[in-house]
């Protein structure tokens, strides 16, 4: 038996080292869950100057903004729900989601009967474990669509500009929660591989934000900002990876950016799927295998951005709970041939949970990207430029504005998991992307999680939190089942 093998045979959980790649949500889930499980040995590099990856919690206006997850999703069979709910952290969003005002771009806004009566046809064209989904090979939005338009021929007569308006607006709406360019590229049988947790699907961390969700995880103090717990000591920040050489039976090696070289028993890569598509044909040496690369190129990581801006006094009349914008086609056509055609897919703005002086607005796909490289000036006269536009009332100017700039920074490249059409093309899917590679003796080597490995929780913090605890327990199972043999 050679050297290399023997030196393997003898580590333990005590000796292991494990390397995590990202000190996101997977990846501070995987490390706390191995030193629970006895592991020694865990080191987290992360790229960024702070640990949370698309959990990023700020100070802002009157208490905190969230600069990516936002809520908890649900509660029946969510790990962030279990970990929270007798902690008195969590509370229902007020339903400005629902009840928002449709204004159109002439500034005309919506009677309530009306714009309730869409809504509500678009709710009913949502599939939810709709039997006829599971036969259906379009994509979501042409599944939508024919419901939509179904649904409405049951009504007496609605302007059916009116109707095409706030569809236009839905999709938007639908494809900022797919984080889809559009929803004709998202599958529609996927959509059933997609589990929504029961109860309530909007639960806001009251003044507190996400990352007190990923303290409790660490058991780290919260009056301390900086305090990373258990974790002390595990994490390296501004450590941007490399190169993953994982060849051979022996240890891995993992190369920073700045040349820092590390040496590990096992990989746990948990970097977005953006980072993942972007660059895994220089990351990782050897290439990784033909269904692991089919499942990068197939699954789709979208691009959702929010905007906070922050006004003096609230900022909207007190019977305004938000508002969707309904693009005339001459206006549309106008604004398409500007230098504010971006704001096309700026689709409805909404206030903050425990920040009345806040107005959140979203955007979506190829504009949200191109807003990106905009500077914060040209950005904010845009929006404002679209308040005009749209509202029959002045706002007074913001204070300040915040948004997000997720695709552009090379650590995520992007904002959330969803399955295309092209995915079902490939016949690829998460259970491709989470495949641990592993040697001839069934050692796990080189690991992957994050929300984008999850098959049914991708998108959401509570998959990927599952996916970091999947990761430590293969390891854990592994170690476990060597020792029984000894």
């Amino acid at each position: 038996m050679s050297s290399a093998s023997l030196r393997l045979l003898s580590k333990t959980r005590q000796t292991a080292r494990i390397v995590i790649v990202g000190a996101g949500s997977a990846g501070i889930a995987a490390a706390t869950r191995l030193l629970d499980l006895g592991f020694r040995n865990v080191l987290l590099l992360e790229a960024e100057d702070r640990i949370g990856g698309r959990v990023h919690t700020i100070p802002f206006a009157d208490n905190v903004v969230d600069l990516g997850a936002q809520w908890c999703h649900g509660e029946k069979g969510n790990v962030v729900y279990d970990k929270v709910k007798d902690l008195n952290l969590l509370e229902v969003t007020e339903p400005h989601y629902e009840t928002f005002r449709c204004v159109r771009s002439n500034k005309e806004v919506l009677p309530d009967d009306l714009a309730d009566q869409l809504k509500t046809i678009a709710d009913m064209s949502i599939p939810d474990r709709q039997a006829e989904l599971l036969d259906f090979e379009g994509s979501l939005g042409d599944y939508i669509n024919m419901k939509y338009w179904k649904e409405l021929a049951k009504l007496p007569p609605i302007d059916r500009t009116i109707a095409e308006e706030f569809l236009e607006v839905f999709h938007k709406f639908e494809a900022s929660v797919e984080a889809a360019d559009h929803l004709f590229e998202v599958s529609g049988k996927g959509h059933l591989e997609y589990w929504l947790c029961e109860g309530e699907l909007l639960l806001n961390w009251k003044d507190k934000g996400y990352k007190r969700f990923l303290k409790l995880l660490m058991k780290a103090r919260e009056e301390h900002s900086e305090d990373l717990g258990i974790l002390k000591g595990h994490v390296r920040l501004n450590r941007r990876i490399a190169e993953i050489n994982w060849e051979g039976a022996d240890e891995l090696t993992v190369r920073c950016w700045n040349g820092e070289v590390i040496t590990a028993d096992h990989v746990i890569c948990t970097v977005s799927l953006g980072v993942l598509k972007e660059q895994h044909p220089k990351l990782f040496v050897p290439a990784l295998p033909a269904a692991k690369v089919r499942a990068i190129d197939g699954l789709m990581l979208g691009t959702v951005d929010k905007f906070f801006l922050e006004f003096e006094n609230p900022p909207l009349p007190g019977d305004w709970p938000g508002f969707n914008c309904l693009w005339l086609k001459e206006d549309l056509e106008e604004l398409r041939a500007s230098e504010l055609f971006w704001l096309e897919s700026v689709f409805g703005f909404y206030p903050v949970s425990r920040q009345p002086r806040i107005l959140q607005g979203w955007i979506i796909g190829p504009h949200a990207r191109h807003m990106e490289t905009l500077t914060e000036e040209k950005v904010l006269e845009g929006l404002l430029w679209l308040f005009r536009k749209f509202l029959p009332f002045e706002t007074s100017h913001p204070v300040r504005m915040l948004r997000t700039q997720w695709h552009a920074n090379p650590n995520f490249r992007g904002s959330y998991t969803f399955r295309s059409t092209y995915t079902d093309a490939l016949r690829t899917g998460a259970w491709d992307l989470e495949a641990p590679l592993q040697d001839v003796c069934g050692r796990p080597r080189l690991q992957f999680a994050g929300e984008s490995t999850h098959k049914h929780f991708y998108s959401t913090v509570h998959g990927a939190v599952e996916t970091g605890w999947r990761e430590a327990e293969r390891l854990h199972l592994y170690y476990r089942a060597r020792t029984s043999q000894l």
